[in-house]
């Protein structure tokens, strides 16, 4: 088969053999051993012959302990300079990468994950294009990463795969990922409807409703339900939370249809997400890297978005203070960043610069990837201590604008000029700035990022189907649990009340007294009704009677909360569940 792709040559072939044999005694890593290298000269000569040249003057270990390898920059006569790296302990005060299209930012991110990952930190990133993937698949002697390692003097290069979970909102090249309606809050929601500001203010009262009545909103139908509710009995309802328009209510249901038709359906319900199934490590003490399959995703981008937004607002919530570690706990790639910020509203912003200020000191380094850094807010992008920057276009007065915002950015190089270089860079090739020392930004240099040591493409669907089958998760996301929510709990009420009205109205059971010191909370429509017995109760309608929803087991609930105080559910600061 060599020799029939090497037209017949019989040398070449085995030559192209015997390199073959080289490569994979050289590059192919041991789990728990370094890369062997110095096989002889027969190897060398091999490698050579099969067009793998190492200069053997220019040979310099580029991997160090406690940093990541970036590239091998360049000085202006385009000799070696030196290695470029990302101090780990760094690795939590944040990045940004930002280039046209086409210039290397996927590949660059590709190289950053799996750095990390070696460094036994888990990854988190979204395949927008579908050619991260091949992270997952050990990498191949392309001439051009061969040829890119040779120019960086990169000898300690090895080929590597590396363990990868893969999800999709939709379940079709992943472990399907979701939240429920209460953990993504009001505030989340509100973004992911484009809702004004009297949506907004209805949005946030349902959610108060069903936090205070213990009402859980998993799904979509949940939702439907308390908007059905709360319009059934707006007038009552207003005069305790202000008012509720029966027209924003519609507006906002008709929005609810746009979502579910949008696949939305699809990200709320359970089982939710885990934040630790995203933070595994593997038994060799690599960080496992969690990939999101965002290619279909991408056609709703509020809703991808929101999503990522989400999760972070999570890792935010749910992990603890641990200030400045050695190495991050997690690191999170957002691509397509304008996504997040695109018609955001001031308080949105506002709430997304305050986590991304503070998740620091919980170890979470949160990387931006976008084209231009005009996509990112001044506030937020202040926050970005690692930058490399690829190639930018300057044709139109904006992209000017975004060169010279670029070059401005990064501490000066008296060997170049900045906002010139920037869109001469090739590809593969950027400028690099990250923090070093006692934190302060480097000069910037001019570099040339390493190749990656896995594969630069994307897998075959039946390599993923196998990536997913030995998963740590596989089974435990991919079937629906429809349990007893609100949507539930209030249609039941309601039918039971409506079979009791009608039998005998005279007969319905007495309300239980209102807790001492009038700590206990009312609301129409819940058997609060019946505090002023001599108001006589008019037939209920058949039906569906949100009226007199949850007479009985509602008096239980207002038992509990007058005997527990303060127990309603606490949200953050982007409107999510603190568990």
């Amino acid at each position: 088969m060599i020799v029939s792709w090497l037209g017949g040559n019989y040398n070449a072939a085995i030559q192209r053999a015997e390199a073959v044999f080289c490569m994979t005694i050289l590059l192919l890593p041991v789990k728990g051993t370094p890369p062997i290298t110095g096989m002889g000269k027969q190897c060398d000569e091999g490698l050579r012959t099969a067009g793998f040249h190492w200069r053997n003057g220019d040979k310099a270990h580029m991997l160090e302990d406690g940093k990541l390898y970036i590239g091998t920059s360049r000085k202006p006569d385009d000799t070696i300079n030196k290695g470029e790296y990302l101090d780990f302990k760094f690795g939590n005060r944040h990045g940004l990468i930002t280039g046209a299209t086409g210039t290397g930012k996927t590949v660059t991110l590709q190289i950053l994950a799996e750095s990390f990952s070696n460094a036994g930190v888990p990854v988190f990133c979204a395949d927008v294009k579908g050619d991260l993937s091949g992270i997952g698949a050990i990498g191949e002697p392309k001439d051009w990463v061969t040829k890119r390692a040779e120019q960086i003097g990169f000898t300690d290069f090895a080929f590597q795969e590396f363990p990868v979970i893969f999800w999709d909102l939709y379940g079709e090249k992943g472990h399907r990922v979701r939240t429920t309606m209460s953990e993504m809050g009001p505030l989340l929601l509100s973004r992911l409807m484009s809702a004004s500001d009297a949506q907004e203010g209805v949005i946030n009262i349902a959610f108060k409703i069903a936090d205070e009545g213990g009402l859980p909103l998993l799904d979509l139908k949940d939702f439907q339900a308390m908007l059905n509710y709360m319009a059934e009995n707006a007038t009552a309802l207003s005069s305790k939370y202000g008012l509720i328009s029966k027209a924003s209510v519609g507006s906002i249901q008709r929005e609810l249809l746009i979502l579910e038709q949008q696949g939305a359906k699809n990200f709320f319900g359970e089982p939710a997400l885990k934040v630790s199934d995203i933070m595994r490590t593997t038994r060799d003490g690599r960080g496992a890297i969690s990939v999101l399959a965002a290619d279909k995703l991408m056609m709703n981008p509020r809703l991808y978005g929101t999503f990522l937004l989400w999760l972070m607002s999570e890792l935010f919530e749910e992990l603890p203070e641990i200030g400045d570690p050695d190495k991050p706990k997690l690191v999170f790639f957002f691509d397509e960043a304008h996504l997040l910020f695109n018609d955001a509203p001031k308080v949105l912003l506002e709430r997304i610069e305050q986590v991304v200020r503070l998740i620091r000191s919980k170890g979470v380094g949160v990387y931006f990837v976008t084209q231009n850094p005009l996509d990112v807010p001044e506030t937020v992008l202040a926050q970005l201590g690692n930058r490399i920057q690829h190639a930018l276009r300057a044709y139109t007065p904006r992209e000017q604008k975004a060169v010279k915002t670029a070059a401005d950015t990064f501490r000066p190089n008296p060997d170049f000029d900045c906002a010139t270089v920037i869109t001469n860079l090739g590809t593969g090739e950027a400028l690099v700035s990250t923090l070093e020392g006692k934190g302060s930004p480097s000069m910037v240099e001019r570099t040339l990022i390493r190749p990656p040591s896995s594969r630069a493409g994307p897998l075959t669907e039946a390599e993923r189907a196998n990536v997913m089958s030995i998963s740590p998760v596989a089974g435990q996301y991919d079937t629906d649990v429809d349990r007893e929510s609100a949507y539930e709990l209030l249609a039941q009420r309601a039918a039971k009340s409506t079979q009791q009205a009608e039998e005998s109205r005279e007969a319905s059971e007495a309300p239980p007294p209102a807790a001492p010191g009038g700590s206990r909370w009312t609301l129409p429509g819940f058997g609060d009704d019946d505090a002023a017995p001599a108001q006589p109760k008019p037939k209920p309608r058949a039906g569906y009677q949100r009226q007199s929803v949850a007479e009985a087991a509602m008096k239980s609930v207002a038992r509990t909360v007058a005997s527990s105080l303060g127990r309603a559910l606490v949200r953050g600061i982007l409107g999510s569940l603190r568990r």
